[in-house]
């Protein structure tokens, strides 16, 4: 047993040897900073780009819908799921590494002639333990840890996603109830302009052209009432499958202006290394570094793999004299296996290789990805506040010519279609200053989304 504790020892001394490459992670293929330029606000230095999501949103009522999201999707659920399985599958590689030590109690009974012959025996032992010295197994555990690293980063991107894709679903919803109040509006100023004009036609003051005309807006309306219902109804229905269980009404939104002011400006920093600590963009690198672990297991299957089974136990023929020294008994058997032609190793250290490549590939586009994303993002904030002034000061401007021509009709002094431009026009504007006002919310958790700095805070 002495001779086999050694070999044991002296494989473990050797197994420090480790034949995959010395990784190095690769220079990020994007500029040191974000892009600059009159699509772009003046950069701010920060310490800390990103938010954690509670700093990011203030309305009470989104803040409680987004953690029933985080307690109750499935995707998240499912996110987490795999996050446990790779574990389990990394306990298991890494147990690989010690030798599994069973134990094993014996007895027969026989008889022959009217002998009987007993027996009785117990060992204790492990069975084709790899000495490690080429650093096979090693390597495939570092790989194995690479994957449940992998997977825990792709389990924060989706959360982080899911927060976004919540507070964007209760925006949507909030700007999308806010075009419905604005056609239930227009149609109620639709139904007195035709009202009027029917009047002033049973008069003989105006023509038919003008009815038809006011009958126009009024179905415009009509049928944008009914399409915004439906499409209020289908938010409702992807809030409740983000959130996980039904959102009673007194937690949705009351208006979009008030969402406005309570998602919070996220900072993006001047150096875009940021960038190399989104959760996806390290779950492309513990890839990378999973496929470098590879490649060293399977250089190492090219080499002889030694493996040792040993037994040290008892045995006699009666219970009582079991375990007295002349019971004792001990057993080692080293063994040694080295493939004679290696067309199959070369092969996989050259796919290994090849998936190496892949993964770097994957990596640095995940990067480069990442660099457009918030760059497109910087520079939607660095024109939307100017945008949405200048779309306020439109509609504002469509008020008062909708008022305007509205009376040079009555007094007679201008056709019908004047005023019905005039009120198209206000409409349109209208819509557009709703659709303009989600966008600076939507772009404000996208940039929270896509920096991917979510720090939590507690």
């Amino acid at each position: 047993m002495r001779r086999a504790f050694l070999i044991l020892t002296w494989g473990a001394a050797l197994s420090a040897c480790n034949m995959a490459p010395t990784y190095v992670r690769p220079t990020p293929p994007v500029p040191a900073g974000f892009p600059g330029g009159p699509a772009y606000a003046p950069a701010a230095a920060t310490e800390r780009p990103g938010l954690p999501w509670t700093a990011l949103v203030g309305d009470p009522s989104l803040r409680t819908v987004i953690g029933r999201a985080l307690d109750n999707n499935r995707d998240l659920r499912a996110a987490l799921a795999n996050v446990e399985a790779a574990r389990a599958l990394y306990r298991v590689q890494r147990a690989e590494r010690l030798p599994a030590v069973t134990g094993e109690a014996a007895a027969s009974f026989s008889r022959r002639n009217d002998a009987r012959q007993d027996s009785y025996s117990a060992d204790i032992g492990f069975s084709a333990f790899e000495i490690d010295l080429f650093g096979r197994v090693k390597n495939l555990t570092r790989s194995a840890l690479e994957s449940y690293l992998a997977t825990e980063e792709g389990a924060r991107a989706t959360r982080i996603a899911l927060i976004a894709e919540t507070a964007t679903a209760y925006a949507t919803l909030a700007a999308d109830q806010e075009y419905l109040d604005l056609s239930r509006q227009t149609l109620a100023s639709a139904e007195r302009t035709l009202a009027l004009t029917r009047s002033l036609n049973g008069a003989g003051l105006i023509g038919k052209l003008d009815v038809h005309q006011a009958e126009t807006t009024v179905e415009q309306a009509r049928s944008d009432i009914a399409a915004n219902v439906t499409q209020v109804a289908q938010d409702r229905n992807a809030l409740d499958l983000l959130a996980g269980a039904p959102v009673e009404d007194a937690l949705l939104p009351r208006s979009l202006q008030q969402l406005t002011s309570s998602i919070a400006k996220v900072p993006a920093g001047l150096s875009s290394d940021v960038l190399l600590q989104r959760p996806d963009v390290l779950q492309a690198e513990h890839q990378l570094k999973a496929a470098n672990a590879d490649i060293g297991a399977a250089r190492a299957a090219m080499f002889p793999r030694i493996s040792l089974t040993a037994a040290i136990g008892v045995a006699s023929s009666a219970l009582s004299s079991l375990f007295t020294g002349d019971g004792f008994a001990w057993s080692a058997a080293p063994s040694v296996g080295m493939p004679i032609f290696g067309g199959a190793a070369r092969g996989n250290l050259e796919y290994s290789k090849a998936q190496r490549d892949l993964s770097l590939a994957q990596y640095e586009k995940a990067i480069q990805t990442a660099f457009q994303e918030v760059s497109d993002a910087l520079a939607r904030e660095g024109t939307i506040d100017e945008q949405q002034a200048a779309q306020q000061r439109l509609v504002l401007a469509s008020q008062r010519s909708y008022r305007l021509a509205e009376e040079r009709y009555r007094a007679g002094i201008d056709p019908f279609l004047n005023s019905l431009t005039s009120q198209r026009s206000l409409y349109n504007a209208q819509q557009s200053a709703i659709a303009t006002n989600l966008a600076l919310i939507r772009n404000r958790i996208l940039l929270y989304r896509v920096i991917g700095a979510d720090f939590r805070e507690g």
